[in-house]
């Protein structure tokens, strides 16, 4: 498994096509719509795919993200870009940020310099870290991914492999969102020996079934959550069906049209933030138009959406918990929940299902919250791994 420095180059073709389908974008009829309630609106898509074309620079952007030292390894067949950023404090701690979908690594791009390097940023010297940013198979840069299979285990078994073989580390924290938050949970669940504890913003454990969070299981103070989780998922079931049943057939549109893959993405960040409706108050142009253009020009849209499809195959939630012990995380574990979260889960269960040391309720955030609220969340990562320094 030879590791390779990874630099994002596009040729100059690709961004040429780029432009050239946005700027022949044939425009679906839009009426009554002012409100969203058909998906999304043509005259705000409009507006943002002009920017696209006359006033976003990919190249400007390209080097942002080659400002972060980039990697590549092969593990089993299967393609892995990370990035890999060194702390400058005295002792960092390594933590693997595992992202969702549809996310890509440079959600935690503001949350880089904090943990890497608190001092400069008014922190303690003693709260760096150690960060290792993988993109998931078929997500991004990880491509090209011609290997079935890639569920919940079977990412535990490769983000160990490049935690412990590629990189070295004998112990290392985990955190995610979104598909990071189960996988993360799951390599804490299975690899107690590695993992020093694990930090998430859903409480995904093995053994949870959702059907058993009911109404009746939310605490009286958080009955916001009832209602928040009806609200997302009025909002989830066209892509959670789409993607976990015929994700391919989607695919051939999306790749075909960078205004497809946009308007699919944007509206998931619109419905599942903190933004009263308004995405462009939580994230500004340019990163909506890089989100999109790495799926876009990286052809993984689809490969990105097969990640529903194998998790559903392989039974879907409850992951197989790989003992009977309670509780099915063991070592510690901590959980940053944001009010406009898509995924709610109540505290009892995350206490009668994890070695609960944390739970906060974020005063703002939505599912993305690593991205829509960096220095909450890196905030919220100094002060759970804190007490865990030393471990291993």
């Amino acid at each position: 498994m030879e590791v390779q420095p990874f630099t994002v180059s596009v040729p100059e073709e690709e961004l040429n096509d780029l432009r050239a389908r946005l700027r022949a974008t044939r425009w679906a009829d839009d009426y009554a719509n002012e409100d969203w309630r058909y998906g999304v609106e043509r005259g705000w898509l409009e507006g943002m795919v002009a920017y696209w074309l006359d006033e976003y620079d990919w190249r400007a952007q390209e080097r942002e993200i080659n400002r972060l030292p980039q990697f590549k390894v092969w593990i089993d067949g299967v393609p892995l870009h990370f990035a890999h950023m060194r702390g400058k404090g005295a002792n960092p701690m390594p933590l693997l940020l595992i992202h969702g979908w549809p996310w890509t690594f440079m959600d935690f791009q503001k949350l880089v310099g904090p943990l890497t390097d608190p001092a400069a940023h008014g922190f303690a010297d003693a709260d760096s870290f150690d960060l290792i940013i993988p993109s998931l198979p078929g997500f991004g840069f990880s491509m090209p991914l011609t290997t079935p299979g890639i569920d919940v285990p079977r990412h535990v078994e490769l983000f160990s492999k490049l935690m412990t073989v590629v990189l070295g580390y004998s112990r290392y924290a985990v955190s995610g969102g979104d598909w990071g938050a189960a996988i993360s949970g799951m390599m804490a669940h299975s690899l107690p020996q590695e993992v020093i504890g694990v930090l998430g913003t859903i409480p995904y454990y093995p053994g949870l079934d959702l059907i058993d969070v009911t109404t009746e299981t939310f605490a009286a103070d958080e009955q916001w959550m009832v209602q928040r989780r009806a609200e997302g998922a009025s909002t989830a079931v066209s892509h959670f069906t789409v993607q976990s049943i015929d994700p391919q057939t989607v695919a051939y549109a999306l790749v075909d049209s960078p205004v497809g893959t946009a308007a699919w993405i944007w509206a998931r960040r619109r419905d599942w933030s903190d933004c009263g409706g308004d995405l462009l108050s939580i994230h500004d142009r340019d990163f909506l138009c890089t989100l999109a253009s790495i799926y876009w020009l990286t052809r993984t849209i689809g490969t990105s959406m097969r990640s529903y499809w194998e998790h559903a195959k392989a039974g879907g939630l409850p992951f197989k918990a790989l003992h009977d012990r309670m509780p099915a995380i063991e070592v510690p574990a901590g959980y940053a929940v944001a009010p406009k979260e898509l995924m709610l889960v109540p505290r009892a269960f995350a206490e009668r299902g994890t070695n609960l040391q944390r739970w906060t309720v974020l005063p703002r955030g939505g599912h993305f919250s690593f991205s829509e609220q960096p220095d909450l969340l890196a905030e919220e990562v100094r002060a759970f791994f804190r007490p865990l320094r030393g471990i291993g």
